[in-house]
Formats: C-alpha cells, sequence, structure tokens
C-alpha cells in the first residue's frame, strides 16, 4: 500500500467577499482573504469569530436536561449527600473530571471521584465499579465524557438507590439509558445549536448553569462565588486533548483558557508545565497538544488515568510534581509501545497481498497493548490516509480503537456493523469498539464495502488547500502576528497555509527523531524551517525547491525567530 502524496490546491479569492470584511472590519486583505477561506462571509459572523468573548456563550439551559440535573444536584449539596464524579480515562475526561470536583468542593459537597481502569474495565459505565461506588455511600453518580451507552449499568444503579446524570458528546444510540437526566448535545432533540463541545465543554456548561442556579438561590448571600474563568485552564486543556473543531465554543474556551494556562496557579498545571519543559508563561495550543496532553492521556493509556485526575485537582506543589514526574515516565513508555505498534501495523500493511485493495485498514493482534493503539490508528491514518482500526485481543476478545478521514463517518460505519460487535461508541472520526476474534474477517470486508460505497477514489488523496502563494521576502513578524489575529489553530479552523516561490536551502539537516532542518538561502530572505517528520525529505542544497508552510515566531531563549513549519516539500522541476 503506498504512501499517497498531498494534492496541493490553492483557494481561489474572491474579491468581493473579502472587499466587504475589509471596509466593514477594517481589516487586511490579508486577514480578509483568511476569513474568506474559512467561509467566514459576513462581518457579523467575521467579528464574532476575531473578537468573541466569554459573553457570547450560548446559555447552558438550552442543553436538554440542564434544570432537571442542576435540581438534583443542588438538592445534593444541601442534603449534604456524596456524589461521586465518573470520567472517561482520557484527558477530555480526566479533566472534565477536575472541573466538576473543584467546583463541587469550592460550594460545600461531599465529592468524590471515580476513573476506570482501561486495561480492566475499558470504556463506560461498568456495574462492578458502581458496586464499589454504591459501597461506599454515594447516592449521586455524575458521569463525564462517558454514560450515553450504558443502559445495563444505569439500570443497576436506579434499582439499587444511585441516581445518574450522564454528562457526554459522543453519538447517541437509538435507546438511552434511564438516567436521572442525560446532558449530551447530540441527542437529536436537544435545542442546544453547538454540537461539538468535548466532554469537559459539556461538564463545564453544567458548572456553569449550576454556579447560576446557586447565586438566584442566595447560596453566595456573605461570599464571593467561584471564578468561573479559573477553570479555563482545564477546559482548554480537555478541548485540545480530545481534537474537537476549534470553532464556536470551543474556539472561545480554548482562546481564553490558553491565557488562563499560561498564568495558572494550578500546582498540576505548573508541574505538567516543568515536566514538559515548558518556558514560563510560554503556552499555545501546539504546546497544550503535544507536550502536556500525551502526559495526561499516557495515564490513562496505560491503566493510571487516577494519578491524572488526582494531579489535576490536588492541592499540594509537592505532590503534584511527584504526580507529573510519574505521568512524564508513562508517556515514554507510551512512546515506545507506540512506535512498536506502528511499525509492526505498517510491517502486515506492506507484507499484504490484498492490503492494496483494502480502503480501510483493519488489524488486529495479541501482542499489542490496548490503551495505545489509538495512537497507533491515528497514524496510519496520516501514513496511508484511509481509515484504520487497530484491534488488541485478549483471548477471543478484541478492544479496537478507531481513526477515519474526513469522507467517512466511522461511528456510523461501525453502526452498520452492529450484530458483528460487542459494544461500541464514538462519533465521526474516532471510536472504540469490542468485538469477538471470529468476527474480524467479516469486520473487515462489511466496512470495506461501506467505505467503497461512501466515498470516490478522490477522497483517498490527502489535500493540502492552501490559503494563498506568496513570495518568501514578504514574511515579517508584522505578517506572522497579523495571522495569529485567527488562532487558536486546530481542527475545522487551520493554520493558514502558504505556498512559497522557488528557494535554495542553506544548511539541511536531521534533527531530533527525524526532523528535517534547514533555512532559505538568498539575500532577500535567510528564514529558519523545520518539517516535522520530514527526514525522508531530506534535500541537496543545489535543488530548486518549492513548500507548504505556516508561518510562526519561535521564541527560544528569550529569543524570537521567524520561523518556517512545512507540511509538504518538492523539488521544482521545469
Amino acid at each position: 500500500m503506498a504512501h499517497p502524496e498531498n494534492r496541493w490546491t490553492v483557494l481561489p479569492e474572491k474579491p468581493e467577499l473579502q472587499e466587504i470584511l475589509q471596509k466593514e472590519l477594517g481589516i487586511s486583505p490579508l486577514l480578509s482573504r483568511l476569513l474568506v477561506n474559512r467561509n467566514i462571509t459576513s462581518p457579523e459572523d467575521a467579528s464574532k469569530f476575531l473578537f468573541s468573548t466569554l459573553s457570547d456563550l450560548t446559555s447552558p439551559f438550552l442543553m436538554k436536561g440542564m434544570k432537571k440535573a442542576c435540581r438534583r444536584i443542588v438538592e445534593a449539596i444541601y442534603r449534604k449527600e456524596k456524589i461521586c464524579v465518573y470520567g472517561d480515562y482520557d484527558a477530555d475526561g480526566v479533566t472534565g473530571t477536575a472541573v466538576l470536583k473543584h467546583f463541587l468542593q469550592s460550594v460545600g459537597a461531599e465529592v468524590t471521584f471515580y476513573i476506570p481502569d482501561r486495561l480492566t474495565e475499558w470504556y463506560g459505565l461498568h456495574i462492578s465499579s458502581l458496586e464499589q461506588i454504591r459501597a461506599d455511600g454515594v447516592s449521586l453518580v455524575i458521569t463525564v465524557d462517558c454514560g450515553s451507552s450504558d443502559n445495563e449499568a444505569v439500570r443497576f444503579a436506579r434499582e439499587h438507590g444511585m441516581d445518574i446524570i450522564i454528562t457526554d458528546h459522543h453519538e447517541v444510540p437509538e435507546h438511552l439509558p434511564d438516567a436521572f437526566a442525560i446532558l449530551n448535545p447530540m441527542q437529536k432533540d436537544c435545542p442546544f445549536s453547538f454540537k461539538h463541545l468535548a466532554g469537559v465543554g459539556v461538564a463545564f456548561y453544567l458548572v456553569i448553569a449550576l454556579r447560576k442556579v446557586l447565586r438566584e438561590e442566595g447560596y453566595w448571600a456573605d461570599r464571593q462565588p467561584p471564578n468561573l474563568r479559573d477553570y479555563l485552564d482545564l477546559v482548554a486543556l480537555g478541548t485540545l486533548a480530545d481534537i474537537v473543531p476549534l470553532i464556536e465554543e470551543n474556539r472561545i474556551f480554548v482562546k481564553h483558557g490558553i491565557d488562563v494556562m499560561s498564568q495558572s496557579t494550578r500546582p498540576g498545571i505548573i508541574a505538567l508545565k516543568k515536566v514538559s519543559r515548558v518556558e514560563s508563561g510560554s503556552i499555545t495550543p501546539d504546546i497544550v497538544s503535544f507536550r502536556i496532553a500525551p502526559r495526561i492521556n499516557a495515564a490513562g493509556r496505560l491503566g493510571k488515568a487516577s494519578k491524572a485526575a488526582l494531579l489535576l485537582t490536588t492541592e499540594s506543589p509537592s505532590e503534584a510534581y511527584h504526580l507529573a514526574r510519574e505521568l512524564d515516565d508513562a508517556n515514554a513508555e507510551r512512546q515506545y509501545i507506540e512506535s512498536t505498534i506502528f511499525k509492526q501495523a505498517c510491517r502486515l500493511i506492506e507484507e499484504s497481498e490484498t492490503a492494496a485493495h483494502q480502503n480501510i485498514i483493519v488489524l488486529g493482534s495479541s501482542e499489542w497493548h490496548p490503551g495505545v493503539i489509538g495512537i497507533g490508528a491515528a497514524r496510519l491514518v496520516e501514513r496511508y490516509y484511509r481509515p484504520a482500526i487497530l484491534i488488541a485481543f485478549e483471548g477471543d476478545i478484541g478492544h479496537g480503537s478507531a481513526r477515519s478521514i474526513e469522507a467517512f463517518h466511522i461511528y456510523n460505519g461501525l453502526k452498520e456493523c452492529e450484530d458483528l460487535l460487542e459494544k461500541f461508541g464514538g462519533h465521526e472520526f474516532a471510536a472504540g469498539l469490542t468485538i469477538a476474534k471470529h468476527n474480524i474477517d467479516t469486520f473487515r470486508e462489511r466496512l470495506n464495502a461501506l467505505v467503497v460505497q461512501a466515498i470516490n477514489p478522490d477522497d483517498l488523496v490527502p489535500k493540502l488547500c492552501i490559503d494563498a502563494a506568496i513570495d518568501l521576502s514578504q514574511i515579517d513578524e508584522a505578517f506572522v502576528e497579523e495571522i495569529r489575529c485567527l488562532a487558536p489553530f486546530g481542527t475545522h479552523n487551520p493554520a493558514p497555509l502558504f505556498l512559497s516561490g522557488v528557494f535554495s536551502a542553506s544548511d539541511p539537516r536531521i534533527v531530533g527523531n527525524g526532523h528535517l532542518k534547514m533555512r532559505t538561502a538568498g539575500k532577500r530572505t535567510n528564514l529558519d524551517i523545520i518539517g516535522f517528520g520530514m527526514a525522508e525529505l531530506m534535500p541537496d542544497t543545489a535543488s530548486p525547491l518549492r513548500a507548504v508552510f505556516s508561518p510562526e515566531i519561535n521564541v527560544w531563549q528569550g529569543i524570537k525567530r521567524i520561523q518556517l513549519t512545512i507540511k509538504d516539500l518538492r523539488i521544482e522541476t521545469t
């Protein structure tokens, strides 16, 4: 199976729309073009995108079940009932758990948390876990990032005197659990308009609503209520880690949360920045996504997610640093295991006679770690640009993680294979599943047929949508700062990409773990270039080159330099 070459597409200008934004908002031709390229074409939408504040967040009470959930939680607070926050083991679930625990603790609730072990319990609510929670005297369980598909466990809880409030963001099944309340904007009849919240976002909306209800009831008559802005470091961390679209509510959370995280006094955040070797005050979405969040996720992948939740809820700096060091070690172990799985999966694909004819990758092994296969699947999608599912078998049962491309809705695909699966859940681009080993071949063939039916051959060719072709001499600090008006960047709001003119490389070399580093050569430009994981594109100094890149300002030891992060590089042929 060949590694597909990117298709370069320079987006066309739309002068009339761009001119309207320029005049109405007083912005530059460059910024107006970038906005139009992102389908932000009205002055109202552009203004909201560029200048949104926390006051622009949608009312939490538009979310179905919110009033009922608040009433039950407020009742539990007044009655001093024991509450358990039951979170998923990934960074989204862990940060949402921390948000709820911090808030409930601040209002005097008796609250604990429970994070299931990925290796022994897997995803979601489990009767055995609820039995343990019930034995501790808990009468109210609030889930984070899970629960929408756990009918049997919710039924058990209700039969044994525990109320369950589900907060989740995953696709919902046809038959929902009989929980006390369900907060999930993906419910078909939920009037909450934004459907792309992370689990931590749903949990934070619950906190916003609870604060309002308690304030209206005079709960803080003699003191100040908690400042919810202080929670945005956790909300931003979970939102970025879950790779949800960085638009509307999520964009507001991350935009303001990054500022909070940069100045955070939370011991866990301070310790994470330290072990991640993040300079003081220097936080960007990329730093969160690629350096901080992986350490939280590593805990869950290797069965230690409760330590991550403890790290984000402790008030002790020494305990926080000790836990952060443990997560740092877990992340290093995760990287080694992930690399091994990825290499083995690539070898299986390259040696397979049928792989080239398959539009989806479905592989399984009893040697693979079930907590790390999701990252392996994501890397296979990047390499081969087609949906990928990796399954870790233990005996006759396998736990799998699926990742997909834009053209194929992986959750809907799994739904069409429901009769072959023990359990599944997820959303458009990522999902989890449990399957019996004897079903894997039928599962693979049916999914492949579904992919063939749903997509065109062109959909299996990765596309680089380029905002504009520019001369490298145009790039200076002011140019980069203007682009940063569109930040934070992420899914559905990618960093602007530009196509260079022809240039020559100076001092090309391989650094770190297979990264390409060089400089542009010439009298008019002398810019740093970095291509992460692009060692195979190493050019010689005589080759005329063109690159697709995103410019940024790199700060190292207090010194600012413009750096071009390349997404693709080609030798220019005549």
